[in-house]
């Protein structure tokens, strides 16, 4: 009962942010927003690139205006927040603001996770099965794709976040610049055995069929590339491909990084570093890993650019 009556009053609570020192708050503030900003241009500059251009209607490039707008969303959701912190003496969030950033953050970074394998599987059909191409994916079975991902994401974040919030809470001290599942299982005054073992059962099952499901399509990729006589067009296939593996490797290495390793302490501690990059510094990467090397968004940036 006196549990209940605890979990009852919580209203808000404090997150404590990456450091108490205030000479910090502001150089930190500034990086903070440059990096938000990019984030924001790149991505939703990429949408904008892809969905004007004539020469961007592939697939691929149906899959890759979902991962920026989801980028987007993705940083919108920690970055806002963590900005006004650095200037807020006061760095409380509501209990259902944090219920709700916790949602979408779970949720929009296992999208993520499925949107990857998606792609991972059109790289496969463009590659393995070109005549069929076409015909599999579809305009429709690519909707369904973002869609499924969006859906199995969300629901995955359903019940992390039911779990966490169902737990009573005897501290109000979140250690860590957002919502995080794993400070806020050390504010509860229960046993949080079941929850841990669902972070890391679900947790883990998601990882370890995305990741598998862009094994195997990179599997059959590289099988069928190597048969290709012609050096140039091993290379041309290969190239198209490239991208997606940085990114991929990018966001499961930190994923990896950040919830498969001891937790640390200190000030700026390696785990609120590792989610910094996590969640800020990865979506403002993959504008860039996705453009760089692709001469196809090039040419379409350039007559974007001579046209307007």
């Amino acid at each position: 009962m006196a549990e209940e009556n605890q979990t009852e009053q919580v209203t808000e609570l404090t997150l404590v942010g990456l450091t108490d020192n205030p000479r910090l708050q502001v150089p930190l503030f500034v990086l903070f927003l440059l990096i938000y900003f990019i984030t924001l241009a790149g991505n939703l500059g990429m949408v904008v690139l892809i969905r004007s251009s004539s020469q961007l209607r592939s697939p691929m490039y149906f899959f890759l205006s979902n991962l920026s707008l989801l980028d987007a969303c993705y940083s919108s959701v920690v970055a806002p927040r963590t900005l006004m912190n650095f200037l807020m003496e006061k760095k409380t969030i509501s209990l259902a603001g944090c219920a709700t950033q916790l949602f979408f953050f779970i949720g929009f970074g296992t999208t993520e996770c499925f949107l990857l394998a998606a792609m991972a599987y059109d790289r496969y059909m463009a590659i393995c099965n070109p005549l069929l191409y076409p015909a599999v994916m579809s305009h429709m079975v690519c909707i369904l794709l973002v869609a499924g991902s969006y859906v199995l994401g969300l629901l995955h974040s359903l019940v992390h976040t039911g779990f966490t919030f169902s737990q009573p809470l005897c501290q109000l001290k979140v250690d860590h610049f957002y919502c995080e599942i794993i400070p806020l299982l050390a504010l509860s005054c229960s046993d949080t055995h079941v929850n841990r073992c669902l972070i890391f059962g679900l947790g883990g099952l998601v990882e370890m069929v995305t990741v598998l499901a862009v094994l195997v399509s990179y599997a059959f990729i590289l099988t069928a590339i190597s048969k290709i006589s012609s050096g140039e067009s091993r290379h041309k296939a290969f190239s198209t491909c490239t991208s997606h593996l940085a990114g991929v490797t990018i966001f499961h290495g930190s994923i990896l990084a950040l919830n498969f390793r001891p937790t640390s302490s200190g000030t700026l501690s390696t785990d609120k570093i590792f989610a910094v990059f996590y969640s800020l510094v990865v979506p403002m990467l993959n504008p860039l890993i996705y453009s760089l090397r692709n001469r196809e968004v090039k040419n379409a940036l350039r007559e974007f650019v001579m046209w307007k």
